[in-house]
C-alpha cells in the first residue's frame, strides 16, 4: 500500500515521502497515529496546501522573533549567588535563574529558549544564547557575582 508520510518515521522516510508499506502496518499504525495518509491525489493536494500554510506561518513567527530580538539588544542581567572564596558556586546557575533575572528586567522568555550547554558553576561573565526562533538567536550577557554576606 502506498502512503505519504506526514511526519518523519525512523527507517521509513521523511515528511512528504511516498513509500510502499504493508497494508496492515499502514491501516493499523501509520494512518491512525497521524504519521501518514493514503497516497491519492486529494491527499497530495492537501499536503501541498498544508506545506504552503506552514511556510507562511513560519515566516510570520520569524518576523515576530526578529522584532523581539531588537528588544534584547545589549541586554545583560546580574545574578547574585552564594559562592566560596575561590568563586566556585554553592550549587549552580541554570536556565531557571537566567529566565527569572530576564523576567525581572521585563524580558519574558521560556526556559527552553535559553541555550545552556551545562549549568554555570563559577562566578564570571557569560554569554548565553536565547533561541527566539529556529533561525533567530540573541546573545545575552549574564554576570554571575558572589552575593554579599
Amino acid at each position: 500500500m502506498d502512503v505519504i508520510l506526514k511526519q518523519q518515521v525512523d527507517q521509513l522516510g521523511e515528511i512528504g515521502d511516498t513509500i510502499s508499506v504493508a497494508r496492515g502496518y499502514a491501516r493499523n499504525y501509520l494512518i491512525p497515529n497521524g504519521l501518514a495518509v493514503v497516497a491519492d491525489e486529494r491527499h497530495r493536494r492537501m499536503l501541498v496546501e498544508e506545506a504552503r500554510l506552514d511556510g507562511q506561518r513560519s515566516v510570520k513567527l520569524k518576523r515576530v522573533a526578529e522584532e523581539i530580538a531588537t528588544g534584547f539588544k545589549d541586554v545583560s542581567c546580574t545574578i547574585s549567588v552564594q559562592a566560596s572564596d575561590d568563586e566556585k558556586l554553592y550549587g549552580s546557575v541554570s536556565e531557571r535563574e537566567i529566565a527569572q533575572a530576564l523576567a525581572d528586567l521585563g524580558h519574558k522568555v521560556e526556559l527552553k529558549q535559553i541555550v545552556l550547554t551545562e549549568p554555570i558553576k563559577q562566578c564570571g561573565i557569560y554569554t548565553v544564547p536565547v533561541q527566539l526562533h529556529e533561525e533567530v538567536e540573541v546573545p545575552i550577557k549574564v554576570w554571575v557575582v558572589k552575593a554579599e554576606s
